[in-house]
């Protein structure tokens, strides 16, 4: 009875070490014309959007960020939507050998996790706005500024993440880690973050420049970076590691 008993427990956990694998996996974009449209075409409309709102961004940072919030978040639900699986949908399952993969029985449910996502991130903003004034964003002045460029670094970042990845802790502890396997939306998280981080270089050298001013450099850093990291990692990139996981990680995968 005992032996049992333990035999049903081990099997139990290494089921559950499966599943943990499995959400850490790379995650791969559809298999359609349209999602590998959105994929390549969104990196351009972001650039573009970004030249061509550079003088307004530079004229004043805070009404540039604000306005363009509308438009970045219909952009981004429809990438996840068109490009993406949701998490826990069939397609981030691995199928058994011979099986068919299913396709979702609701076809609104890429909308409503998109929106919840959405908003679950944006219940972040407080966090990433800490995480700006410690690395050095002003804490008394421009506190509009830095919040509304946090915003944009988690619908860049963030939000793709949250929509593929869902409430899993084990996936957020592999991207924190860096031992996740690289994917498209991985990169593009790496992306903005780095790009942040390098955008913020120019700001306190003595040029004098009206571009120089914060949080400009640090937004056009951010999005230059994620697009980048986004096609890399979804392309030439996909499924390496930053880091290897731990031993046992690698022996129960």
């Amino acid at each position: 009875m005992s032996s049992t008993a333990t035999k049903g427990a081990a099997d139990s956990d290494k089921q559950e070490s499966k599943t943990v694998q499995l959400h850490i996996q790379a995650v791969s974009a559809f298999d359609s014309p349209l999602a590998k449209g959105f994929a390549l075409g969104r990196p351009a409309i972001l650039l573009a959007a970004l030249a061509s709102g550079m003088s307004y961004l530079v004229a004043d940072p805070t009404w540039a960020l604000w306005v363009s919030l509308p438009a970045l978040s219909l952009l981004q639900m429809g990438y996840v939507i068109t490009t993406l699986p949701a998490a826990g949908s069939v397609a981030v399952t691995k199928s058994r050998p011979g099986e068919k993969k299913k396709k979702n029985a609701d076809p609104t449910r890429p909308f409503f996790v998109s929106l919840f996502s959405l908003i679950m991130s944006l219940v972040a903003t407080p966090a990433f706005y800490i995480l700006f004034v410690l690395f050095g964003a002003p804490f008394l002045n421009n506190t509009l500024s830095t919040l509304l460029c946090a915003i944009h670094l988690i619908l860049l970042g963030f939000f793709p993440v949250f929509y593929v990845r869902g409430l899993h802790k084990e996936s957020f502890l592999a991207i924190a880690g860096a031992t996740a396997p690289l994917d498209e939306t991985y990169g593009a998280l790496l992306g903005a973050v780095l790009g942040a981080w390098l955008g913020a270089i120019p700001i306190p050298l003595d040029w004098d420049r009206d571009w120089q001013r914060w949080p400009i450099t640090i937004v056009v850093g951010m999005y230059a970076g994620s697009c980048l990291g986004s096609l890399l990692c979804g392309t030439l990139l996909h499924g390496k590691r930053l880091a290897s996981p731990s031993t046992e990680d690698e022996k129960e995968e």
